[in-house]
């Protein structure tokens, strides 16, 4: 199967996912976080500098899920220009924003 080339939406939306995870993440380390969502920290790597623009949907969830975010906030983070949506994280109010 050949698998197409990315659209340049498809890349910019890589990198804002990169992004949001790397703002998520914060000071915890990659390893740590790439063993406990049960990816390699390569992939998690890949994923964060926009490298792997498409990962699957369940590597996603997992590093969504140790960090707290929630799978709607990524969706809405990932589909915006500008990045400036506010996200739910659990444990936060609904009108805290990550840091950016």
């Amino acid at each position: 199967m050949v698998r197409l080339p990315l659209t340049p939406a498809e890349v910019e939306r890589g990198q804002r996912l990169g992004a949001l995870l790397r703002r998520a993440r914060g000071e915890r380390s990659m390893l740590d976080t790439a063993l406990d969502a049960g990816v390699s920290p390569e992939t998690l790597r890949k994923i964060e500098s926009g490298r792997v623009a498409t990962p699957a949907f369940p590597t996603i969830a997992a590093i969504a899920d140790v960090l707290g975010l929630s799978l709607d906030a990524v969706w809405s983070e990932i589909n915006q220009s500008d990045g400036g949506v506010e996200l739910a994280r659990s444990g936060r109010h609904a009108g805290e924003r990550l840091a950016s």
